[in-house]
């Protein structure tokens, strides 16, 4: 896909990202297990799932995989079962890779948000591997990248602080141009030079073939169906699968 055309995808998916944002920006408090994030209009709902949980042939436990993300990780819209992490974990399975998927994802969530909740889903034990998926609802808003490119990198510092030997993948997002060419292109390159720094895996854009998709998403242009959610963990699978594979391979 050209630069142009990505452009253009992301920037209709941006205007009515926007306009959701705008009319119903609000701060919703949780309760103190689950700390408290900035919400656009969605309610705070954090779901822990599991999915694919058979072990594996030779008697190891499943690799444990915890998403950390948006709405879109979280499923806004469809069923958990048809969420991208569940299907990703089921499709993980069906490779002969056993997993058991954690979801925690918040809807309307930064990466402010993410940072100063971290700590309640790094108290599941046993994550082997953490998606980290983050940062489109800055671009969304137009956050200073200064600091969203911090808060991720101290994400990154605490998962690796209480979680040494998980592995990180970090999902890249993309911001729509309605911010100026040169926020948009430093959005995107945001995510790269962060995953060479932090030294963890970066995984494809998230919306790849998705984003500006009718077909492909919800009644609200913004949130992939059960559809654009199979596309999402199929764009993902390449990279998750092999750091489950690295997971198995190692001693855990």
């Amino acid at each position: 896909m050209s630069t142009h055309q990505r452009w253009s995808i992301v920037a209709g998916l941006g205007f009515a990202l926007l306009v959701t944002s705008c009319a119903g920006e609000q701060k919703v408090a949780v309760d103190t297990a689950r700390a408290a994030t900035d919400s656009v209009g969605d309610t705070l709902t954090p779901v822990g799932i599991e999915a694919g949980t058979a072990g594996s042939n030779d008697g190891q436990p499943p690799v444990t995989i915890l998403f950390v993300g948006t709405s879109l990780t979280a499923g806004q819209g469809v069923e958990q079962a048809d969420a991208f992490p569940a299907v990703l974990g089921r499709m993980l399975d069906s490779a002969g890779l056993p997993v058991a998927v954690r979801n925690a994802g918040v809807s309307g969530e930064t990466s402010a948000g993410a940072l100063r909740r971290i700590d309640w889903p790094l108290s599941t034990p046993d994550i082997d591997v953490l998606v980290l998926e983050t940062g489109a609802n800055d671009g969304l808003r137009g956050l200073d990248l200064d600091s969203t490119r911090a808060n991720i990198a101290a994400i990154v510092a605490r998962v690796r602080e209480r979680r040494p030997r998980a592995r990180i993948v970090l999902v890249q997002m993309e911001s729509p141009p309605n911010m100026g060419e040169r926020y948009t292109r430093s959005f995107r390159a945001m995510f790269p030079s962060l995953a060479s720094e932090t030294r963890v895996t970066l995984a494809p854009f998230l919306l790849d073939r998705i984003a500006g998709v009718d077909s492909l998403n919800q009644g609200d242009g913004i949130h992939p169906n059960e559809q654009g959610a199979r596309i999402a963990a199929r764009n993902l699978m390449p990279v998750v699968a092999a750091a489950v594979r690295e997971v198995m391979a190692g001693s855990r």
